[in-house]
């Protein structure tokens, strides 16, 4: 075992996909608390499926992919939250409006310009095929969000818990969302190459909800999920390598089933 470990670590491709992972597993997992807190869960979702499209469309230009979709999706994330709140169609509607309407922009393109090779790795992501530029785009991208949040985190905080408090104590509510839901732009970007547009909600919800089975305080839900992220990054891209599995899908299942043990430790420790 010990012998695999080391060679698996003797491959570029496996090296350029562990380490953008777990610093994008890490960013989103912190985002993944206050998008939880807030409600905003299914707007992870609805940008994945905006990213498609977005991706669909440098695929048929044939530009640097990353760097078009990133502007993309971040108007796409301050319009979503800003029409959310105003327009009539409410909530998770208007998120099902968009995503069902940029998935199926995506797929006419990605047909009507012949690139249908290119549907699975946007769907379901293509980790083993990041090159040395995208690590070094995810190291950056996640160090800058880490850094923003730990410098705003109080105000975030307290955006996230009382938004009326917020704004009662003086801090701008609107630029602080502003800046969660353009932050979660980026990160749904960078992890679709890892995950793809269906499955990378997973990578940012799943830690949040299951460290809060278990933790009911802020920091210990953001530390605990930050942990629960990277470790089931870790073990489903092992057990990707080991057993020739698809990648998002074992990294989404360990989450899956590190959430499921979480519930019962914390009907358990209700029940003491």
């Amino acid at each position: 075992m010990f012998h695999e470990t080391v060679q698996m670590f003797s491959y570029d491709f496996f090296v350029y996909a562990f380490i953008a992972g777990i610093f994008i597993s890490l960013s989103a997992s912190l985002l993944g608390v206050n998008l939880v807190l807030k409600r905003y869960s299914m707007i992870g979702d609805g940008l994945a499926h905006v990213g498609f499209g977005a991706f669909a469309l440098t695929a048929a230009i044939n530009p640097l992919p990353t760097w078009v979709a990133l502007p993309i999706v971040g108007i796409a994330a301050v319009l979503l939250l800003r029409v959310r709140k105003s327009s009539k169609i409410k909530g998770d509607a208007l998120i099902a409006v968009i995503s069902s309407g940029s998935l199926a922009a995506g797929l006419i393109l990605l047909t009507a310009f012949e690139v249908t090779n290119d549907i699975n790795r946007y769907m379901f992501g293509s980790i083993f095929a990041l090159e040395k530029s995208d690590v070094i785009i995810s190291a950056v991208c996640s160090l800058i969000i880490i850094a923003l949040y730990l410098i705003f985190y109080n105000r975030i905080l307290l955006v996230t818990i009382d938004e009326d408090y917020a704004h009662a104590s003086g801090i701008n509510v609107s630029k602080y969302n502003t800046l969660i839901a353009v932050l979660t732009a980026v990160i749904i970007v960078l992890g679709m190459r890892l995950m793809g547009a269906l499955l990378i909600s997973g990578l940012v919800i799943f830690p949040p909800l299951s460290s809060m089975r278990v933790f009911g305080g802020f920091k210990k839900a953001v530390f605990c999920s930050a942990l629960i992220s990277v470790t089931c990054f870790t073990a489903g891209l092992f057990f990707t390598f080991y057993y020739s599995l698809p990648p998002g899908a074992c990294i989404l299942m360990m989450n899956l089933l590190v959430f499921i043990l979480f519930t019962l430790v914390g009907k358990i420790r209700q029940r003491g």
